[in-house]
């Protein structure tokens, strides 16, 4: 499928409404396209065409995209994201992307190989035997909805005769049945394998050097994850708390103890806030290993040996990050450096020292024994959504207060 290293998108409810029938109107054979004639799926023995199909061939009445109805078990595939769509139809409509790799249709009728003479793909001869047959010989979409989705709504939206003109690569099955579609959606979407995040975020950070890639991070609200991803390299390269302990795409572990895809993640927060907002990334670097010195002060031994301790790991770094720009604002009013690591050192003290919990034994642990990993600690009992915000809380109320002049 296509993609432009994007999020995942979670079903949610901008799913569109499912579509068990063909799209509304009446069915109008496409133009001949040309083709080639592909080896037969082994399994199956239908044969395989190949070639580029003009949108306007499938858009608007030409396709079904056969949804998957639970009340009837019909239909196998995905229900659409809007949000999907959306993005790619802004994209193709400001030339950002192209769309390299074919979609995967079906012709569900058992003569379909007659579509098939002297090089081209021609549904006309199918019209009179598929009214037999009781439906007209519509193209499947196995796999591409999404493309065919966007494309069809710069069509209907936008500039009817250009996008119509838009050649899409497709592969295009000849006579199979649902079950066959459904085994080769299945072997598309199960074995495909989806792009490590680590590397995604790499991708993107040089990706964004293209002022249209920036500008459509900036409309979705994820450049942040460029600016993230140049901190933790800059941190991994030149903070003497981080250089040789982040791990980033294809690296091995070695000595390293944080992925470099869970430190871009944790700083969400932080360059959000209105402080680190207005920083340039040279001086947000400083502040980020300023307070990371600062809290290997206190806790020496954790950062020596960090493989055992888990301040140096997902949950220690998603909680002190989460906290750090309030104590960036403590330390601005009380007039102290921000560069400084003695500034965070004083600050957040007793906010790491004094937390208490029980490991793995049902032992209580308080200060260093606190941050051990487990089952000698209790840190790592904190890791789920409710144990952060718990922890981050007592982390918080141990922070000092702003005394307002």
């Amino acid at each position: 499928m296509h993609t432009i290293l994007e999020r995942p998108v979670e079903e949610n409810s901008m799913a569109i409404r499912p579509t068990f029938s063909p799209p509304p109107g009446p069915f109008t054979a496409p133009p001949s396209i040309p083709v080639i004639m592909g080896p037969k799926l082994i399994r199956a023995d239908v044969p395989i065409v190949t070639g580029f199909i003009p949108a306007g061939a499938l858009i608007p009445n030409n396709y079904v995209v056969p949804h998957r109805d639970p009340r009837t078990n019909k239909g196998y595939q995905r229900l659409p994201q809007e949000t999907r769509i959306n993005e790619l139809a802004v994209d193709l409509r400001k030339g950002r992307v192209d769309l390299p790799t074919s979609i995967l249709l079906n012709i569900r009728n058992r003569e379909a190989r007659r579509a098939f003479q002297d090089g081209v793909l021609n549904l006309s001869p199918l019209s009179e035997s598929g009214v037999k047959l009781g439906y007209e010989p519509k193209f499947y979409v196995v796999d591409g909805q999404h493309r065919i989705l966007a494309l069809k709504r710069l069509i209907e939206e936008f500039e009817e005769e250009r996008w119509s003109k838009y050649e899409i690569p497709f592969t295009c099955m000849l006579g199979a049945t649902e079950e066959e579609e459904m085994d080769q959606f299945y072997i598309v979407n199960s074995k495909a394998k989806s792009v490590r995040t680590d590397l995604a975020y790499e991708l993107l950070s040089q990706r964004a050097k293209d002022p249209e890639v920036m500008e459509s991070l900036v409309e979705r609200g994820r450049d942040w994850q460029v600016l993230a991803q140049n901190i933790v390299h800059q941190l991994g390269e030149k903070s003497p708390v981080w250089r040789g302990r982040i791990r980033f795409a294809a690296m091995e572990k070695g000595d390293t103890v944080m992925p470099s895809a869970s430190m871009v993640s944790s700083l969400k927060q932080v360059l959000a806030s209105p402080y680190f907002k207005a920083l340039g990334e040279d001086h947000q670097v400083s502040i980020l290993d300023a307070y990371w010195r600062g809290l290997r002060d206190i806790f020496p031994e954790a950062f020596d040996d960090a493989t055992n301790f888990s301040i140096q790991k997902g949950i220690g770094v998603t909680v002190l990050h989460t906290i750090l720009t309030q104590v960036v604002e403590i330390a601005r009013s009380g007039g102290h450096s921000v560069t400084e690591a003695e500034t965070y050192s004083k600050i957040v003290r007793k906010a790491v020292e004094q937390l208490e919990g029980e490991n793995a034994s049902g032992d209580p642990v308080s200060g260093l024994n606190f941050w051990r990993a487990a089952p000698l600690g209790a840190a790592g009992s904190f890791s789920s959504s409710a144990g952060r915000r718990v922890l981050i809380a007592k982390m918080q109320q141990r922070l000092p207060k702003i005394s307002v002049q």
